[in-house]
């Protein structure tokens, strides 16, 4: 059955934010929604699949709430569950930075649509910089993108310190997945004296679902937090799977290489397997493919992913 995929997040003061936790638990069960909600005092984040109806019901039920009505969502569709369970935890931030003063709700950059960013990207006084992670970026980035090489969120103003000078650099654009780093980290360079800060709106995604492919200035595949790894222009899954040893994406190259063992290690993560860490990884194999064999519907060990949080 076809599963639809919602992505949302509102920066919005939510001071309540932790006698949310169960009532959102109970009515997504109730649902059968899986995928994962962070919640905090700043606001909501959220990754979550289930059938037409139940995506529909969770987001009227959080509507509901005259502070999130106006919640904007991307939809994307899948004929596999992307997610295993349902989590709703609390968070001190729905995306992390580290610099908990830094509050979108205060102020943020210029929202740059899909139809426009490709302007933005052409323009040569504009710095466009890509805000997601090292091994993100690498299967797929815009055009000239800078790429910060980090390895999480957190170390972006590090980056910013050290790479970027308001007096240099007098207009920037950002952009990510789905918009919620570059919404903090657009508010992070105000804060620094960057005068042009733009970031483009509903992120990778919006832009993915919204340009067409011969119009597009995307190279590559976006990386995504759930099962399917990775989409392409449309929204379409893409090709990359997973390591579940690492949790670091792979191409079909990677799956060719002579440190590649299925559900072991991937050229990203052999050399720093312990023995103990190899060892409990052929057993999860051992019985993965136990499982398949059996022809039950088992889901691979979650990973320790690198980036926990979302978009």
């Amino acid at each position: 059955m076809t599963q639809v995929v919602a992505t949302f997040y509102k920066f919005v003061k939510l001071p309540d934010f932790a006698e949310k936790q169960s009532s959102l638990v109970e009515y997504c069960e109730q649902q059968g929604i899986k995928g994962t909600i962070l919640l905090a005092a700043e606001g909501i984040n959220a990754n979550l699949s289930g059938s037409r109806q139940a995506i529909d019901s969770v987001l009227a039920f959080i509507r509901s709430d005259p502070r999130l009505a106006d919640l904007e969502h991307k939809e994307s569709y899948t004929d596999a569950p992307p997610f295993d369970r349902l989590k709703v935890r609390l968070k001190s931030e729905i995306v992390t930075l580290g610099i908990p003063e830094i509050d979108p709700n205060d102020k943020v950059g210029t929202y740059v649509s899909p139809k426009d960013w490709n302007e933005l990207l052409c323009d040569p006084e504009v710095l466009v910089v890509d805000t997601r992670n090292d091994y993100e970026v690498g299967i797929g980035t815009f055009k000239g993108a800078e790429n910060p090489q980090i390895a999480s969120f957190r170390e972006f103003p590090d980056y910013v310190t050290h790479h970027l000078n308001p007096a240099v650099h007098k207009k920037v654009a950002m952009f990510c997945t789905g918009g919620i780093r570059c919404e903090k980290a657009s508010s992070f360079m105000l804060s620094q004296g960057f005068q042009e800060v733009y970031h483009l709106k509903g992120g990778i995604l919006k832009y993915l679902e919204e340009v067409p492919a011969e119009e597009s200035l995307w190279q590559g595949e976006c990386f995504v937090f759930d099962q399917r790894i990775a989409v392409k222009s449309g929204l379409v899954e893409g090709s990359y799977d997973m390591c579940r040893s690492c949790g670091h994406p792979i191409s079909e190259g990677d799956r060719i290489s002579p440190h590649y063992q299925e559900g072991i290690s991937c050229p990203y993560c052999f050399d720093k397997l312990t023995a103990e860490k190899r060892a409990r990884q052929e057993e999860r194999q051992r019985q993965f493919e136990l499982a398949k064999r059996k022809h039950f519907n088992a889901s691979a060990p979650e990973s320790s992913h690198p980036q926990s949080e979302l978009g």
